[in-house]
């Protein structure tokens, strides 16, 4: 059995080859004795998969059986890189490359580029944003800060999809790509830009692997070369390889099979860069000898939180689909998964709030919180109601660590100290590692008592807090340790960017989120439009949409809560419903397996369920006894609930952009009219309608409050905007009927 999910911050290395195997299931026990050959490990959230190639690595070299020099390990950030390096020098495996994918092509192309072009290389871009900016502006094209960001991720996508300026326009059409302007004049704009750095001899980061791509394709001494390097690689997260990145990992490889990759085709989240699953998905086909290993124990969440998350992927369709790992937990029985509805979003970011102090009150600790949102924007209210609460929070996505200047003027504090022993006054009355490192750190800002609020003061002493929290770590593992190991530890982790946990509840994007777990994890506006994204639109889109939010759930360890609310502002009108997602997994919830999808505009599913029950025609209806609930069958009394054909705490599968066209033309046919509202419509007629969908005539009849004399008056606008259609004539004369 593996180790538990929280380990000691600092492990003694395993004293022999074998000792490294220790604690490792079988499953992960089987990839680490995978040492030749390919091997394909499909590893599901949680499962320990950066355990099971670390150990692997280590064993290897511990073993004499791989050189260290000669491995290279890939991720796709840095964070992973490294976290990945921190644990194989703990396993005592130092020396083996792990870095980024453009790390890597970055040092080769440094490396060989006066020997395969002469001269320097060319100034790394840092950021393309404003070169990006200038490109459209000599196109006559000025863009504001959000349409520069996707324009200049629509370059990256084209670059690492190996598509040119000119072959854009056809590759949108192609791919079905939402592209943010008009492909002819993003393509003018990507050729603009590519000129521009031309002219002024830059590269961006694609450039690093296109340019390393073209020096190992055309010259085949460097290529040989750097295959003589590295013989062995590793590629975690394998699901998110790019076409460009896949054609860099073949060149590095040549014709051997000493390549190892990991993955889980449900984490496929960042298909809108360029990463796609197919090359996990057929790598079995491509090595037709691989070794393939399934991880599916899961260490990391409760029975709950698996339950959840295995329904959750139970729904989905699709290639990856097929490909689902069914998750089995390690852990005792824990807390259910907690669903809540709220009327605003204040309420329930002021809930949320509270509820994480009452998490703190128990015992959670604060940095094992965290509140995870589909986009950066709904974290505003969420860091008002956590200041108001008193709760310190962090902002997932700032500067590294070890980058922040706090935490460089605390680490040139401690070197002075450490150089001065106790001849440096402040360390006169300091017994022990901590005391002294908070000696130290209290002339830089540091305080046994947090400051008050949030802000840039508050993180700085977080920032500080976390180094005295690594000291008494530090100590209690390493007893009798100085301030002159310590200061090594820190450099050495410096080096590897492997900091220490800033304490304080993570509020971060889901797509930030991937690759971390806490304790207890707050999934909050989990409404359609935004679960899934109002601008996914085909099923694919929708599809990662749902594994986005898989890789939520699987963030949790033991608490989750799931909530939504029904409008953005108090007062507002109610029009918002949960996410479909959780259709069959919350209770009173239809499952959506129990519909039959037949389309819809906005990538909103629409099932037969309600069209069955709305559109009967209501004289057959009144000869088949009670009106039932069409979700959950129960008999229905109230008026409002029979026009509906639902209870009122039944799930909605309405279409709201529709049912919001339809409330603001029924409010311009009434002014028209000189009549209330409800005398063109009711509510709850207009629910029904955005719910049932119609396409004919008699299929908007039958749905109760319309009738024909209103059909005769309103059929006609009310069919068109349900076709999606612009509606410009006005109602005949007359009052409608109530």
């Amino acid at each position: 059995m593996t180790a538990a999910t929280h380990s000691t911050p600092f492990p003694q290395v395993p004293e022999t080859p074998d000792a490294v195997l220790d604690g490792l299931d079988p499953e992960q026990r089987e990839v680490a004795l995978a040492l030749h050959g390919p091997v394909c490990v499909l590893a599901g959230a949680g499962t320990g998969k950066t355990r099971a190639i670390t150990h692997r690595i280590a064993y290897g070299v511990r073993a004499g059986i791989l050189q260290p020099a000669t491995v290279l390990a890939v991720t796709f950030t840095n964070r992973a890189a490294g976290e990945m390096r921190g644990r194989l020098r703990q396993l005592g495996a130092t020396g083996v490359q792990a870095r980024t994918f453009h790390s890597a092509a970055l040092r080769q192309l440094q490396y060989f580029w006066p020997k395969a072009v002469g001269g320097e290389l060319p100034r790394l871009l840092e950021r393309k944003v404003q070169l990006v900016a200038e490109a459209a502006a000599r196109c006559e094209l000025r863009l504001d800060r959000n349409e520069l960001r996707d324009v200049t991720s629509e370059i990256e996508w084209a670059k690492v999809t190996q598509t040119v300026p000119a072959d854009y326009p056809a590759a949108v059409a192609k791919t079905q790509r939402d592209a943010p302007r008009d492909p002819a004049v993003l393509s003018q704009i990507y050729s603009t830009y590519e000129q521009l750095k031309r002219d002024r001899s830059v590269i961006d980061f694609e450039d690093v692997l296109l340019l390393t791509v073209g020096i190992l394709q055309d010259r085949s001494d460097i290529a040989e070369h750097v295959r003589g390097q590295y013989q062995h690689f590793v590629v975690d997260e394998y699901q998110d390889v790019s076409p460009l990145q896949q054609r860099l990992l073949d060149l590095w490889v040549g014709d051997r099979d000493d390549l190892c990759v990991v993955g889980d085709a449900s984490q496929t989240i960042y298909s809108f860069t360029g990463a796609t699953p197919d090359h996990l998905l057929n790598f079995r086909t491509r090595h037709p000898g691989a070794t393939v290993v399934k991880l599916v124990r899961d260490y990391r969440s409760t029975p709950q939180v698996v339950h959840l998350a295995n329904g959750l992927l139970s729904q989905a369709h699709g290639k990856a689909a097929d490909h689902r790992l069914e998750l089995v937990s390690q852990r005792e029985k824990g807390p259910e998964p907690v669903y809540t509805e709220y009327s605003d979003e204040p309420s329930e970011a002021e809930s949320t709030a509270r509820r994480i102090r009452d998490l703190i009150a128990a015992g959670v600790p604060v940095g094992e919180i965290a509140v995870l949102y589909r986009v950066n924007s709904q974290s505003e209210v969420y860091e008002q109601a956590l200041a108001d609460a008193g709760v310190p929070y962090q902002l997932r996505g700032a500067e590294r660590f070890f980058e922040r200047a706090e935490v460089r003027a605390a680490g040139t504090a401690l070197r002075g100290a450490a150089r001065a022993g106790r001849n440096d006054s402040l360390l006169d009355e300091a017994e022990g590692l901590p005391s002294q490192v908070r000696a130290v750190l209290s002339t830089k800002g540091w305080t046994s008592r947090p400051p008050a609020g949030s802000g840039a003061v508050r993180d700085r002493w977080e920032s500080l807090a976390a180094l005295v929290r690594l000291a008494e770590d530090f100590e209690a593992a390493r007893p009798g340790a100085t301030l002159t190991d310590l200061v090594r530890e820190l450099d050495e982790r410096a080096a590897a960017q492997h900091a220490p946990t800033v304490q304080g509840v993570t509020l971060a994007s889901l797509h930030s989120a991937k690759g971390l777990e806490w304790d207890a994890v707050f999934l909050v506006g989990l409404t359609e439009g935004m679960m899934p994204i109002a601008y996914a639109k085909t099923d694919e889109q929708v599809e990662e949409e749902r594994r986005l939010m898989y890789v939520g759930i699987t963030r949790a360890r033991v608490h989750l809560s799931l909530s939504w609310a029904l409008s953005r502002s108090p007062g507002g009108r109610a029009s918002r419903r949960p996410t479909r997602f959780l259709n069959g997994l919350r209770p009173g919830s239809a499952p959506s397996g129990a519909r039959s999808g037949t389309g819809g505009g906005g990538g909103i599913d629409r099932g037969t369920g309600r069209a069955a029950a709305s559109r009967t025609p209501a004289v057959e209806r009144k000869h088949r006894g009670p009106v039932r609930c069409r979700v959950c069958g129960r008999t229905l009394t109230d008026a409002g609930e029979m026009k509906l054909m639902r209870c009122e705490e039944c799930p909605s599968d309405m279409d709201e952009a529709l049912y919001e066209r339809l409330y603001d033309w029924r409010a311009a046919q009434a002014t028209l009219l000189g009549q209330p509202d409800f005398c063109v419509f009711t509510e709850k007629t207009l629910m029904a309608i955005a719910e049932a969908v119609p396409s004919t005539e008699g299929e908007l009849v039958v749905i109760a409050g319309v009738g024909n004399r209103k059909l005769s008056r309103f059929g006609t606008d009310v069919l068109a905007i349900c076709a999606g259609e612009t509606v410009d004539g006005e109602p005949e004369d007359g009052v409608g009927e109530t």
